[in-house]
């Protein structure tokens, strides 16, 4: 029985078409929003509003519009602000050689991941209100842990390696051994994580909003909106199921775009024979050995 293999490109083209529309409608919807007009009844279907209403009698269409973009900022922020932390906190860790330095960096993060990340969101909001900022502070801080030991896990492996020894001996700067070298070793399993990562992110930006925490109850937000709209589900189900969609359309075509831009790197860095060579020549260099030597 054969099997029908998707290709990268297939994969890319199909990822950027399911991100294609959140996307747009949480940068774009905004402007196109136009007047909010006067409200209806709750949970319409009709009446000049083709997505009916919400809750309050607000235009669904409206709200969609209105509702992606921060969520998908909050997420993207969060995701770049914790690898910010992750990256320099992981690489001197694992490439400091001192035992003291790496256990002060690595054992706090440890008990932070210790920590549920919804929970310790719940706790930070009945401290204080955070805001869409705050949210993102929050989100970012409970994916430090996680993000430094994967890069720490990868930086070691390439600190590893003769040619990290090699640079050491001929005097190279940190700087050098760290982001030539090492850095560069680490795209493919950094962006591996980051895919994975900005689906999390993704997930727990909507949740948090969905409990009311980083955002008002009546904000148009395609968390809240499924949140505040679900009593009506059975009567009105598109103000629920529309925002529902996009964010899970996000969250996947995300992936798919990771994976397929990942599958097309690995079969690039496949070993190439040098020309010239026979079978009994010796072991032929691959384009990846090449292309990583310092």
């Amino acid at each position: 029985m054969s099997t029908v293999k998707t290709s990268p490109v297939g994969r890319f083209a199909l990822g950027l078409t399911i991100t294609a529309v959140p996307l747009v409608l949480a940068l774009l919807g905004p402007l196109f929003a136009g007047d909010p007009g006067p409200r209806s009844a709750s949970f319409v279907l009709g009446d000049g509003h083709w997505l009916g209403t919400d809750f309050v009698g607000r235009d669904v269409w409206r709200q969609v519009l209105h509702g992606g973009r921060s969520v998908v900022l909050t997420a993207l922020a969060a995701t770049a602000l914790a690898y910010l932390v992750a990256l320099p906190v992981g690489l001197v860790s694992a490439l400091t050689g001192r035992r003291w330095l790496e256990e002060l960096l690595m054992r706090p993060l440890d008990v932070l991941l210790a920590v549920p990340s919804l929970l310790l969101i719940l706790l930070a909001a009945t401290v204080f209100t955070p805001g869409t900022v705050g949210l993102a502070l929050l989100v970012a801080l409970v994916n430090v842990p996680d993000a430094a030991r994967i890069v720490r896990a990868a930086a070691a492996e390439a600190a590893a390696r003769p040619a990290v020894e090699a640079l050491r001996m001929q005097g190279e700067s940190w700087w050098r051994m760290a982001v030539g070298y090492v850095g560069r070793s680490m795209i493919r399993t950094l962006a591996a994580d980051a895919g994975t990562r900005l689906t999390g992110v993704l997930y727990l930006v909507a949740t948090a909003a969905f409990l009311g925490v980083g955002v008002a109850p009546d904000a148009a937000d395609w968390a809240v909106m499924v949140d505040r709209n679900r009593i009506g589900l059975f009567v009105q189900p598109w103000a629920v199921v529309v925002p529902a969609l996009l964010i899970v359309a996000l969250t996947m075509g995300t992936n798919l775009l990771f994976d397929a831009a990942l599958d097309k790197g690995a079969r690039r860095g496949r070993p190439v024979r040098v020309p010239g060579r026979g079978a009994g020549d010796g072991p032929s260099k691959s384009r990846t050995e090449r292309e990583t030597r310092p």
